[in-house]
């Protein structure tokens, strides 16, 4: 695997996870001030860091000038700000990502987003915006994020971007090729909540446990998932709220729903991690995000 997907050098300080920020800034930074995490704390971000919140373009500054301690991964928001940036799509009512668009270095944020990765893994633990397909191992799902985010990073983006919609394939099969894999890649990666138990995707519901289409389970509740061997650090799903066990940790808890922002100092041994949160009235807008 590539640096950007693997990490090769293991920083000795725990890595300190965020949920969603999703242009929430002001929460953001009262958070990382009440974590305090030590200097040189590698600062995982489990993706969307725009849109629906206030102040996208200053929150997404914040996290380019972090440097190198950042790591975030893509989310759904951040792929819909390159889309609409590419002309693939228009932005939606509740869309905060205009200051983003017209920022006079708009064209170096875009390529700094476009660069990010589709998934982390650093010391048994695994992250990504939203969900792992159950049949997916840690280096079948860091293979497949390393596809699509070099694809991503061609010079034919946009083409590929534009391909990445729709729900079919809805499952994975070991033949996929083409745009079919990556955008069935993509649609786990960056979207998925439910599934059945034989990995079919259904994206028809984004509300909570109980909301489950017939037939379906949260995606990490299918038996024999072979990711269950790591820890996999996850946000998107804002109605699951904070979910920690001792091997998943669902870090959206709601904070551009004027709910809370959460972090986890991560470690393999559960009961090491720790929990930081603030409140996020300040950042509640009407439809929140997803």
């Amino acid at each position: 695997m590539t640096p950007s997907t693997i990490s090769n050098t293991s920083s000795p300080l725990a890595p300190l996870a965020f949920g969603d920020l999703q242009g929430c800034r002001e929460p953001f930074q009262q958070l990382l001030a009440k974590a305090a995490p030590p200097a040189g704390t590698p600062l995982w971000f489990a993706g969307d860091l725009i849109n629906r919140g206030s102040e996208s373009l200053a929150t997404l500054r914040d996290v380019i000038a972090l440097g190198e301690l950042a790591v975030p991964v893509l989310g759904n928001h951040d792929l819909h700000l390159l889309s609409v940036s590419a002309g693939i799509r228009k932005s939606k009512k509740g869309d905060t990502i205009d200051d983003i668009l017209a920022a006079p270095d708009a064209a170096d944020l875009l390529e700094w987003i476009r660069h990010r990765p589709l998934a982390h893994f650093d010391n048994g633990m695994l992250m990504v915006h939203a969900g792992i397909l159950p049949q997916w191992d840690v280096n079948l799902t860091l293979e497949l994020a390393d596809e699509l985010q070099r694809a991503l990073r061609a010079p034919n983006w946009k083409e590929t971007l534009a391909g990445l919609y729709g729900n079919e394939p809805n499952r994975w099969k070991p033949g996929l090729k083409g745009i079919d894999r990556l955008r069935v890649t993509c649609s786990a990666l960056t979207r998925l909540r439910f599934c059945n138990a034989e990995g079919a995707m259904d994206f028809s519901s984004s509300g909570s446990l109980n909301s489950a289409p017939p037939g379906c389970m949260p995606w990490f509740d299918v038996p024999s998932r072979k990711t269950a061997d790591v820890t996999v650090v996850f946000g998107h799903w804002a109605a699951l709220g904070l979910t920690l066990r001792d091997n998943l940790i669902g870090l959206d808890s709601g904070c551009v729903w004027g709910e809370k922002l959460s972090a986890v100092r991560l470690a393999q041994n559960p009961a090491e991690r720790t929990l930081t949160q603030v409140d996020c009235e300040s950042c509640a807008v009407p439809n929140g995000g997803n």
